[in-house]
This record gives structure tokens, C-alpha cells and sequence, in this order.
């Protein structure tokens, strides 16, 4: 391809893929290319790392062990809460910012937690991303890459991040990026 961009920070990437773990139980589809900033909190660092000098067309198989993408699993940010506190439409999987008030003051706060129990006197609050401990498996196309605009670069981000465990941070247990997309 003549006069293809290549991948360096910063700039954005139109992206798809799909997620599997090491089984190859499928667990993330990106269909349809998304945008992402290189350069700053929308990509795992390690995404970011093995995209660089790549160009539209492209293609990569990457092995992310826990540690390069969602951390270990931290025990510790379990939380038996009591079921009073927390709303009555309550459902496995929905999410709080931090836990509601009444709950475990020794809780990080900042971060997202998953509700990943519920029982008629408690709920079990996971403060772990989803894919904490987990081996992955990502295949990825590169759709298009462009420069980053002056008001990208001083954002860094798109806003393309929703696995994120911490709020305000792109920092994961392990100390990765907690953001996939």
C-alpha cells in the first residue's frame, strides 16, 4: 500500500475483532470498525504496543496473559453486602460506581463494581474487571488510521472505554490499562 499510515502514537485506529479465551469460547465481537486514540487510555497498552507500525489492511493474533490485559484476580474486592442497600431491581451483571452508601467502608472507592450474586439476605459485589485472570486470545483488523486532531490528543481518548474498573483511571489490579473498549 503506497503512502499508508502507519500505526504511532498518536493517532486513531478503526478497529474489529473478536475476543476469545485460551478454550476459544468466544467472548467479545467488535463487528463493525470502532475508533480508537493510540496514545492514550482507549487500548490495553500491550493492543497498543503490538498495533505500532502497522497500516490499514492489517492484521494480528495476540496472546494477552493476565497480567498484559485485565490483571489477576484479586479476592479482596469481593464484597458480601447486605441486599437491604442496594435497589430492588437489582440484577447479576448490573454495575455500581463504588459501592452504594451503607456498604464496606473499606472498599476502594473510584472503582466499578459488579454485582455478581444475589441472595434473599446479601449480594455479592466484585470490584474485579469481568476478565480479571483470565488468558485471552485477540484477533484484530486495522480498518483505517489517521492522525489524532489537536482536541483527541489533548483528551486522550475517544471515549471508546466501557471495561473499565476504575473511574477516572486506565489503570487495571495489575496495574494495565482496565479498558478493552
Amino acid at each position: 500500500m503506497k503512502n499508508a499510515i502507519l500505526i504511532a502514537s498518536p493517532c486513531v485506529v478503526a478497529l474489529s475483532w473478536t475476543l476469545r479465551d485460551t478454550l476459544g469460547e468466544t467472548l467479545d465481537v467488535l463487528d463493525e470498525p470502532v475508533e480508537f486514540f493510540v496514545g492514550g487510555s482507549d487500548l490495553l497498552s500491550t493492543i497498543e504496543q503490538a498495533l505500532q507500525d502497522h497500516a490499514t489492511g492489517d492484521k494480528l493474533e495476540l496472546q494477552l496473559e493476565p497480567q498484559d490485559a485485565f490483571g489477576d484476580y484479586d479476592e479482596r474486592l469481593l464484597f458480601l453486602e447486605p441486599r437491604h442497600l442496594l435497589p430492588p431491581d437489582l440484577e447479576e451483571g448490573m454495575s455500581f460506581e463504588g459501592l452504594p452508601s451503607g456498604c464496606n467502608p473499606a472498599a476502594p472507592p473510584g472503582r466499578l463494581y459488579f454485582v455478581s450474586g444475589i441472595y434473599p439476605e446479601h449480594v455479592v459485589l466484585d470490584g474485579n474487571h469481568p476478565l480479571a485472570g483470565i488468558a485471552l486470545r485477540l484477533s484484530l483488523k486495522v480498518h483505517a488510521v489517521r492522525a489524532a486532531s489537536p482536541q483527541e490528543i489533548e483528551r486522550g481518548t475517544l471515549g471508546a472505554g466501557f471495561f473499565s474498573t476504575q473511574l477516572g483511571s486506565t489503570q487495571s489490579p495489575g496495574g494495565a490499562p482496565a479498558t478493552l473498549h
